[in-house]
């Protein structure tokens, strides 16, 4: 158990009948109309505001994760809604439970990975990445395991998002050794499987967020804040044009047709 405090803190924010602190600005005077959701969420991390190429990276981070189209967790927010309309934040909810390692919580995987083959106090300093990016594939092709962050299945043999994201952080000067070793270990597992692998979004994300120096405990959370904004999106789209009924019609009826009284199993 740990031991118990003198006094609950924190250093995010309080309030009182006339002022609302957080992270040290007065939010009417200081932050409304002075910082936009995506340098927000920075400083809600970092307890600071970004520097203004700080921003331009995290802001395009935020803004790659927000849309992926029909994807399983789009499909379990609309289908929650239908069945429970009065509650869009249990949709929106239902819609997050589904962002693990295969669907944006690999940009954690991706972060993890490349943490431990060149810990933080090693980076910048002359490490050897091809050699790196050799052990880590070697160590994932004997363990049978997926290199997290390479691979996507429609976008090859590039995936469009991955080279303008580098680009960026290039352009802003967060591109360093963790890029370039996301970058070498692409190249050695393509050459040792014989397989297309590009980087995908979450691997270039993971990427970054390393050259950020973010704690590889929060890198999901940024998935799951952008991904809430297309959630939203997705379900009033649902009021608009719906197709999760559908989805569970056509669900029934294929299944009864293959399936159904009579059909071999």
């Amino acid at each position: 158990m740990p031991k118990r405090k003198d006094k609950i803190t924190s250093n995010i924010g309080w309030s009182t009948a006339d002022r609302i602190q957080v992270h040290g600005l007065d939010l009417p005077s200081e932050i409304l109309g002075h910082i936009n959701l995506g340098d927000m969420a920075f400083m809600q991390v970092t307890g600071r505001k970004p520097t203004a190429q700080e921003s331009v990276v995290f802001n395009a981070i935020a803004v790659t994760l927000v849309e992926h189209g029909i994807t399983p967790s789009a499909m379990v927010a609309r289908l929650t809604y239908m069945g429970a309309p009065e509650s869009l934040q249990a949709a929106v909810a239902a819609g997050l439970c589904g962002l693990g390692t295969v669907f944006v919580g690999s940009m954690e995987g991706a972060s993890r990975m490349l943490y431990a083959a060149l810990p933080p106090d090693q980076a910048g300093k002359g490490a050897d990445l091809d050699a790196i990016a050799q052990k880590v594939v070697a160590d994932h092709r004997a363990a049978r395991k997926i290199v997290s962050g390479l691979g996507h299945p429609v976008h090859k043999p590039i995936d469009p998002r991955t080279p303008r994201l580098f680009e960026i952080a290039a352009e802003n000067g967060l591109s360093g050794d963790y890029i370039a070793l996301m970058q070498k270990i692409q190249q050695e597992a393509e050459a040792s499987s014989g397989k297309v692998l590009p980087i995908n979004a979450t691997g270039a994300i993971g990427a970054i967020c390393c050259e950020f120096g973010f704690p590889q405990e929060i890198i999901r959370g940024f998935g799951v804040m952008a991904r809430a904004i297309g959630l939203v999106g997705h379900i009033l789209e649902e009021t608009r044009n719906p197709m999760a009924f559908e989805l569970w019609q056509r669900a029934e009826e294929e299944i009864l047709e293959t399936s159904g009284p009579g059909k071999a199993g």
